[in-house]
């Protein structure tokens, strides 16, 4: 019988984000361990970064499931993004994707800034009521979705939007 190359481990986190042996349920479950990880990672300042495929999903069927880590004020934030959702009865691919967004406090005004790659400025939907703001993206080939709890609440009338190569800002003044 031939030998069985070992593989080498490059730490705790390997097992976490094996894709190609981990149901998609597994990656959920594992997000414990995931911030754990991240705070460990920003201690030592070092970054999270991992990618792979997630099999088993259907032949028409595209799922698209990510995370950025970040730390703030020394505590690890995970966003998620994608299309993948998990439910009671197990993970589901839904339509839309949900963009990766980042929200800025810039004293007197917000800005927020969404990643929306492969639709038109046309195709873009923005609403914005109190501390509320939803983005909708309906493109040819992919499809947004997005409601976002502002961290205060903002007046409308003083709202601009800009879109360009992909990426939706989004500023509004403050309610005083």
């Amino acid at each position: 019988m031939p030998a069985q190359k070992k593989k080498k481990s490059t730490g705790p986190d390997e097992a976490l984000f094996d894709f190609g042996k981990t149901a998609i349920g597994g990656l959920f479950k594992g997000l414990s361990e995931l911030v754990d990880l991240a705070s460990k990672a920003a201690e030592k300042g070092q970054a999270i970064s991992r990618e792979g495929e997630i099999k088993g999903l259907g032949k028409d069927v595209k799922g698209v499931y990510g995370f950025s880590v970040r730390t703030l004020a020394g505590k690890p934030v995970v966003e998620h993004f994608g299309n993948i959702k998990e439910t009671p009865e197990g993970p589901v691919v839904e339509e839309a994707r949900e963009p990766l967004v980042d929200i800025f406090d810039e004293g007197d005004h917000l800005i927020v800034i969404a990643e929306v790659p492969g639709v038109e400025k046309e195709d873009i939907k923005v609403e914005l009521k109190d501390d509320l703001l939803s983005i909708r993206a309906d493109g040819k080939e992919r499809k947004y979705r997005k409601d976002i709890e502002l961290p205060s609440k903002v007046d409308p009338s003083t709202r601009t939007t800009i879109y360009r190569n992909g990426i939706v800002e989004v500023k509004a003044g403050k309610v005083k």
